[in-house]
């Protein structure tokens, strides 16, 4: 975990940025781009990844704004059932119930609240939220159950100032009349004014004259804000429209770490986070913290939805984090698990799991899933035995079974030809490279020699430790930082040079809350306080070479000079637009850079037009290639520039690149 803070003027003079032998032979760089010849590129290159690691769940893209709505653990010997997040008003007593009759056998603890006997004004609990809780005059969506017999006219929900106290906004939920069951009570809360900070509380209150028998039991209190799409139990909306700003093609999900658990007994089962909140039992997080699942299968699915991406489903593969496996005697249970998950999310009303999506959850019109994966870094998480067991008959088995019942699926194995395995046709295998930016650059031509038979998704990618450093014996750094992120676009121009080969790619993790994290380098960094949601270095990077995807690559012929300090690809967009992308690295002075598109000027089919035009857009970062996007800062230290360029006889366009710059050349529609 890392917790320092990085003087970037110290690194700056404590470390040369590369240790590469500078370039400087090629101050210039002529090349022509080919019309025709190159490979057809992945149509899902650029994507997401998403696990909760560092609250990006709980507390992050999940809207819910209660911690510890429902006293899970998951694992109590791991973590145990507590009160945390959660405080008493005006001198109630809370204490956890395990009572005879719970909300749900999925939810077996509840907070009691106990009134003080002589009380006769209004008592109850607040919650502090993930670190606080944004408010604003909008719709708050709210739930919470109660049992116990209470004779008062309503409860009042409200949200308060953490500091002052100052109340922006309550409202009375009638009280209904159930006995001793359990009852649900819905509300709507508006706030009649926005608070100043995210230093605020969500509190329940009754009249504690109302309250027969002493005290009242709680469980499940809820509370969500507007949601992205406006979606019950939804995601939340800064993040996901800065999600939705990448133009991501993919979403790879649950893990990450996540997918296999702690131990056996704890792996991501999918069955347990479907359906009604109170019958998910939650899980035991593997980054130290219990999870809700309140972001499920069906939330992830809708979240493709949402934003029109290919489901990349990772599978448990029988393997946990404490090196725990499933034998082969028992490997058929993992499998059968897998075969099951596809069913409910693919099959039709008639089968089994297809009824169940269809009758009781209400979607009855089955999702697609091109792509499935089977586990989790199989080469790493279980040593090597682990892996030795994964490539002897774990992945086997599950390859057998899908080439059976779901041969249109491509499957992928979570090592890659890199790890060490040899992955059976037609199967591809995830690769996950976390390194220093010159070792990202020199992985730019890392696929070249690959053939299309080693298809491979890169399923989690970073640059994680300056040049020079300690790497994995010291910590990571704080944010993304600039020569980092250039570093990490030419290892993508070089994924998309060999855009037949590869999946796709993703950075990893995606989101980070600031008040608690395990991972620190992130695209993204949020808070209870939307201002503190920061877009990353890299988040700048990836987004430019993300929402210019290639289609198609054309062949590229460097008439002077060649890679190096100057990286670079070319092809086609989705938009039929001719794109030439770069990026210079450990170059000792700008490089000038010439692009032909041969065949170009013919495309001109205007008689007013004299010339094709394209549009030039330039990323450059600041002086010190160490300085990052500060979230207390709220600075951005990635300049963007956009040039409008005429290309000379040929097709033929001139620009300058300097040291440290991503650029990417688009042509402009007749």
């Amino acid at each position: 975990m890392v917790h320092f803070h990085l003087n970037p003027s110290l690194w700056a003079v404590l470390l040369t940025f590369t240790s590469l032998q500078p370039c400087s032979a090629d101050k210039r760089v002529d090349l022509v781009v080919r019309p025709d010849g190159g490979n057809v590129s992945s149509p899902i290159m650029y994507g997401i990844m998403h696990e909760d690691i560092n609250n990006s769940g709980d507390g992050g893209i999940y809207a819910e704004l209660i911690r510890n709505r429902a006293f899970q653990s998951g694992d109590e010997s791991r973590y145990p059932v507590t009160l945390d997040g959660w405080s008493a008003v005006n001198g109630a007593k809370l204490s956890l119930k395990k009572l005879a009759q719970p909300l749900s056998t999925a939810l077996p603890y509840s907070m009691n609240v106990a009134v003080p006997s002589s009380s006769t004004e209004k008592v109850g609990f607040a919650n502090a939220g993930y670190w606080g809780m944004d408010v604003k005059v909008q719709n708050y969506t709210g739930s919470f159950y109660v049992k116990g017999a209470y004779q008062g006219e309503s409860f009042t929900a409200s949200l308060q100032s953490a500091l002052t106290g100052e109340v922006f906004g309550t409202t009375e939920v009638p009280v209904k009349n159930a006995g001793s069951d359990w009852v649900k009570y819905d509300f709507v809360l508006v706030p009649g004014k926005a608070a100043p900070n995210s230093n605020n509380t969500f509190a329940i209150s009754f009249d504690a004259a109302g309250v027969r028998n002493g005290s009242l039991d709680f469980n499940l209190i809820s509370l969500f804000p507007p949601t992205y799409n406006n979606r019950p139990n939804g995601l939340r909306v800064d993040i996901m429209e800065a999600l939705a700003a990448l133009k991501p093609k993919f979403l790879r999900f649950p893990g990450g770490n996540m997918l296999e658990g702690n131990t056996l007994p704890t792996w991501w089962k999918w069955n347990e986070t479907i359906g009604d909140l109170k019958d998910r039992p939650g899980r035991a997080g593997v980054w130290g913290y219990p999870l809700s699942a309140g972001l499920g299968l069906v939330e992830y699915m809708q979240w493709c939805e949402d934003l029109n991406l290919e489901p990349i489903l990772a599978v448990w593969s029988g393997l946990a984090l404490d090196g725990g496996e499933l034998p082969e005697s028992r490997i058929d249970e993992a499998v059968q698990s897998a075969l099951d998950e596809m069913e409910f999310l693919t099959g039709d009303a008639s089968t089994h799991w297809g009824g169940i999506r269809a009758s009781i959850l209400g979607h009855t019109r089955p999702w697609k899933i091109r792509y499935v994966e089977i586990g989790n870094e199989d080469w790493l998480g279980g040593g090597s035995k682990g892996f030795e067991n994964y490539k002897k008959y774990r992945f086997p088995a599950f390859f057998k079974a899908f080439q059976e019942k779901y041969p249109e699926i491509q499957l992928i194995a979570s090592p890659s030809v890199f790890d060490g395995m040899t992955i059976p046709k037609p199967a591809g295998g995830d690769y996950h490279p976390y390194l220093t930016p010159d070792n990202m650059v020199l992985s730019f031509n890392k696929f070249d020699s690959l053939t299309r038979d080693n298809l491979t998704l890169i399923g989690e990618a970073a640059s994680t430790h300056p040049n020079g450093g300690s790497g994995w014996q010291g910590n990571l750094m704080p944010f993304p930082w600039w020569g980092g992120s250039v570093g990490e676009a030419i290892f993508l121009l070089g994924l998309e040079r060999n855009g037949d080969k590869v999946i796709g790619t993703t950075y990893a993790p995606g989101l980070r809350n600031l008040n608690r994290w395990q991972w620190a380098m992130t695209q993204i960094q949020h808070a209870a306080d939307p201002a503190l949601t920061t877009l990353s270095t890299s988040y700048h990077v990836w987004k430019l070479l993300g929402t210019t995807a290639l289609t198609k690559t054309l062949p590229v012929t460097a008439t002077t000079g060649g890679i190096g300090p100057l990286y670079y690809v070319a092809g086609e967009t989705e938009r039929g637009s001719s794109v030439f992308k770069a990026a210079v690295y450990n170059s000792t002075e700008p490089v000038a850079v010439s692009v032909q598109f041969a065949g170009l000027t013919a495309k001109v089919k205007q008689p007013h037009k004299k010339s094709a035009t394209a549009t030039l857009t330039v990323l450059t970062g600041p002086t010190n290639p160490y300085e990052y996007n500060d979230p207390w800062k709220h600075n951005n230290v990635v300049k963007e520039t956009k040039t409008k360029l005429k290309a000379k006889e040929g097709g033929t366009f001139s620009f300058t690149l300097p040291q440290l710059s991503v650029a990417v050349l688009e042509t402009d529609s007749d």
